[in-house]
């Protein structure tokens, strides 16, 4: 077939950090192309140079087999080059159709070309089955509708490249296979897609051709249909995967976390939470299983001091928590931390690092005031060599403390906030999507990490949208919808489809 895309010789540094070295292979026009690796390897750098982000140092790119030198997204744009990004690159407030013109409106004359604009997307959706209302608010959206706003607007932008970094991270199954119908239509029409992704599963369903790369470097490409998820696994990490982590038998201790008749509702007086009750014990991981936007994220925000309850008594370690007689929720958090309660929050760039700062800084953040010398001040000494112990131990690459935590891969960050967490010693962790968007080696890691916690007597409450990560990891699990707890199951009794009934609120009998 045509290629539509070939990369020759691309190489990009990033000071002492090779991100690529020598990159070559070519995409088929009209094809979906696969793209997996480890976190690290190289594949969003790669895709950065493709839409015009960074330079590469070395090489050159070819479109349609002419040589191409892409200064900036604007370029890549103009070239037919679209990207759609882990993490939205939307304004909330902002209707639908504001998104889109964002950026391209084009014309003084804005009413008329807002409504030119909004009938060329309302067109685009039912060519597309995108299912979008142009004049929605996009914070009244799913995570889902979000992105199909980003697949519109390059759409819109006249793509025939479209890059999607990671784009099922934050979707469900209904939802992952909504995008993959739109893709399978994009195809047909003759488009190129580009899916970085570390779910095996959707590299096998929905491409192609598969591009694995490791180090920054390309370790082979291909066809899909002639692979493997334990061969692609073993192209990614150069070993074998381990499925079954070992763990110590069941065997739960003493109450840790407490929760009875649990509570809230928001400004407007609508109820988030209702009625939430559960035991969790020593040396025992309970997951919560439910579809994003049912009250996990909340529970958790509860749970970690973030958040004040509307009503509930909460117990850890047998003395109730101190929410009664406060008005907000300033340095509770901290208090929750000096007790013993870890916390790995949901969204990492969010919650649990500041990009701005060195990985060295970003593994004592919440937890400073341990880490003074005896005049007070922090000892950076230890503090450098306890980073330095902590990034071996737990894989971080590249290995280097000084590096602003933001320029490390999705996979690394997420290894530091866990490592972070651990050495603190907590008695309750509250981990939260744990491995979303990271590589099959990096949650091998992070699984075997949790399971010791666990068998060292550590209670884990587990929030996860991935069932299988729920099947590895979990002793019970709870099933939460609307805001309550639907149903509760053993592991033994792990069914995916009594499990998504429960999902959809059909309470257990």
């Amino acid at each position: 077939m045509q290629p539509a895309v070939e990369f020759r010789g691309i190489s990009k540094h990033f000071g002492a950090v090779k991100a690529n070295t020598d990159v070559n292979f070519t995409i088929a026009k009209g094809s979906i192309h696969g793209l997996v690796g480890e976190n690290g390897a190289g594949k969003s750098t790669l895709m950065s140079i493709l839409y015009g982000y960074y330079r590469a140092d070395g090489g050159e790119i070819l479109l349609d087999g002419q040589a191409r030198r892409i200064h900036n997204s604007q370029e890549a744009i103009a070239l037919g080059i679209g990207m759609v990004h882990q993490h939205f690159m939307l304004v909330e407030n902002m209707t639908v159709l504001d998104n889109v013109m964002l950026g391209s409106e084009g014309s003084f004359k804005l009413k008329a070309k807002r409504v030119q604009v909004e009938e060329e997307l309302r067109e685009i959706c039912a060519r597309y089955r995108l299912d979008v209302d142009p004049l929605a608010t996009i914070h009244d959206l799913s995570v889902g509708a979000q992105q199909r706003v980003e697949i519109l607007k390059q759409i819109y932008r006249s793509a025939n490249i479209l890059i999607l970094d990671e784009p099922t991270a934050v979707l469900t199954a209904q939802e992952t296979e909504s995008l993959f119908e739109i893709l399978r239509l994009f195809k047909e029409q003759g488009k190129t897609i580009i899916l970085i992704t570390h779910k095996l599963q959707e590299i096998l369903d929905i491409t192609d051709t598969v591009t694995v790369m490791r180090g920054g470097r390309v370790i082979g490409a291909v066809p899909t249909a002639g692979t493997t998820k334990e061969d692609l696994a073993n192209m990614m990490v150069g070993r074998p995967i381990e499925n079954n982590l070992p763990r110590k038998p069941y065997n739960p201790g003493a109450p840790v976390l407490e929760v009875q008749g649990l509570q809230l509702l928001d400004d407007q007086g609508v109820k988030l939470l209702a009625d939430i009750g559960f035991t969790l014990r020593a040396g025992e991981i309970v997951a919560i299983a439910g579809v994003s936007g049912n009250g996990q994220s909340e529970l958790m925000e509860i749970l970690s001091g973030m958040r004040l309850p509307t009503e509930g008594k909460l117990d850890f370690l047998g003395k109730e928590l101190p929410f009664k007689g406060r008005s907000d929720a300033d340095g509770l958090p901290r208090t929750f931390r000096d007790l013993g309660i870890g916390h790995v929050p949901e969204d990492r760039l969010r919650d649990g690092v500041i990009k701005a700062f060195s990985v060295m800084h970003n593994t004592i953040f919440g937890y400073q005031d341990k880490l003074k010398n005896k005049w007070g001040l922090l000892d950076f000494k230890a503090i450098a060599a306890r980073c330095a112990e902590l990034m071996t131990n737990f894989d971080v690459r590249p290995n280097n403390h000084d590096l602003r935590i933001g320029l490390l891969s999705g996979g690394n960050q997420q290894k530091v906030v866990i490592a972070r967490e651990v050495l603190a010693q907590p008695k309750l962790m509250l981990v939260g999507q744990p491995t979303r968007g990271v590589d099959i080696g990096t949650i091998e890691s992070i699984h075997t990490q949790l399971l010791k916690l666990r068998d060292e007597g550590v209670a884990i409450l587990l929030v996860s949208v991935e069932l299988e990560e729920v099947r590895a990891l979990a002793d019970r699990i709870l099933v939460m919808c609307g805001g309550r707890i639907t149903g509760e199951l053993k592991i033994e009794e792990f069914d995916t489809t009594r499990i998504g009934l429960l999902m959809g609120g059909e309470h257990k009998s």
